[in-house]
């Protein structure tokens, strides 16, 4: 592994590759989450989710981008929150992501670089390499940001998702119409 590989992506890439993006994949502890994990007494897991993402997904939901979560942790909290916004395509328990990538193309026929992925460790850096446009959040592994074309200002569980919902509609020209509702 190299600290020398910075990928030449100037800010007018990052719009193109997301306005090519068909399908937005979430990793979840470290991005739809800040990456903690909290054990109740008798052995359970909650985590926390940041509204500001909620809408940003439903928002991108209904400009037609479809959504999705690949996790190596599988979570009935995250199912719930997966039903709860609309994302229609779920994998988890799955440590190699690329089977959980491959299921997604297969089930939606769009190809890798018409999917946009954010992650933060290096678990994520096989789908860093096949998606089109890869983010990584300020938190994440130096590798992990070093490959990625977007890099969010906000970090996991504090917007981040929100950040990239907003940036994928405003590189579709989708953003005011999105919002619109919001402004009568």
């Amino acid at each position: 592994m190299s600290d020398s590989f910075i990928p030449a992506i100037t800010p007018l890439a990052h719009m193109e590759r997301a306005a090519r993006v068909k399908v937005m994949i979430f990793d979840v502890d470290g991005v739809l989450t800040d990456g903690s994990l909290t054990y109740g007494p008798d052995g359970e897991v909650t985590k926390t989710f940041n509204v500001l993402d909620g809408l940003g997904i439903q928002l991108l939901n209904k400009t037609g981008v479809q959504t999705a979560i690949i996790s190596a942790r599988l979570s009935p909290i995250v199912v719930k929150r997966a039903a709860d916004l609309g994302i229609s395509h779920v994998h988890q328990g799955i440590h190699d992501k690329r089977i959980g990538f491959a299921k997604l193309l297969e089930a939606t026929g769009f190809t890798a670089e018409q999917c946009g992925y954010i992650g933060d460790d290096v678990i994520d850096l096989p789908l860093f390499a096949r998606v089109g446009f890869a983010v990584a959040v300020p938190s994440g592994h130096p590798e992990v940001q070093h490959r990625a074309h977007y890099v969010t200002k906000n970090g996991g569980g504090r917007g981040a998702v929100r950040e990239v919902c907003d940036l994928v509609m405003r590189a579709q020209g989708t953003y005011d119409q999105a919002l619109a509702p919001y402004f009568a």
